[in-house]
């Protein structure tokens, strides 16, 4: 397999936007009425993600398969699990186009997540995911996360059966 994994500066703006805006729309669109235009735009856009790239509390990384972007990871690493002892590490969006999907990519980005966490000591990683995504959450399950909680999102434009979330975590 042919994956890099590179950090993400400002110079990369233009194409983080692209990449995921593509992997928004590749998995995501059903979610909402608009069909997800509401939340990419919000999400998306080169402000708000200009910002989340300047704010150090904050590590992106683009995944390069085959010379070509193709999704991206986005880390807290001192961003706590709420109501969770310990010193965790959130993978806050795991994001990949859909021509990637099932390569091992996604495992592969999963793995670099955690041992960064590992490496900084953490005591344990975790993410959310869509309580729909019934896939994502076994992926989840099988790099050993277990459920621990559960929300609800509060988006009018979202269908209300897509608004449920869940906690992951895996200890380190």
């Amino acid at each position: 397999m042919t994956l890099e994994i590179q950090s993400i500066t400002l110079a990369d703006l233009e194409t983080l936007v692209e990449v995921a805006t593509q992997a928004y729309f590749d998995h995501y669109k059903h979610l909402w009425y608009d069909e997800g235009a509401w939340y990419a735009h919000k999400c998306f856009n080169i402000q708000q993600l200009s910002e989340e790239i300047i704010d150090k509390r904050n590590l992106f990384f683009m995944a390069i398969f085959h010379e070509k972007p193709v999704g991206f990871l986005k880390l807290r690493p001192e961003n706590q699990l709420a109501e969770q002892e310990g010193n965790g590490f959130e993978i806050e969006r795991i994001y990949l186009t859909k021509e990637v999907t099932g390569k091992g990519i996604g495992r592969k980005l999963m793995e670099f997540a955690i041992e960064m966490a590992v490496q900084q000591s953490k005591d344990y990683a975790w993410l959310k995911a869509m309580d729909s995504s019934h896939d994502a959450i076994k992926f989840y399950q099988s790099l050993g996360f277990q459920i621990c909680g559960t929300a609800r999102l509060d988006f009018e434009q979202m269908k209300s059966e897509f608004l449920g979330m869940v906690a992951m975590r895996k200890n380190l």
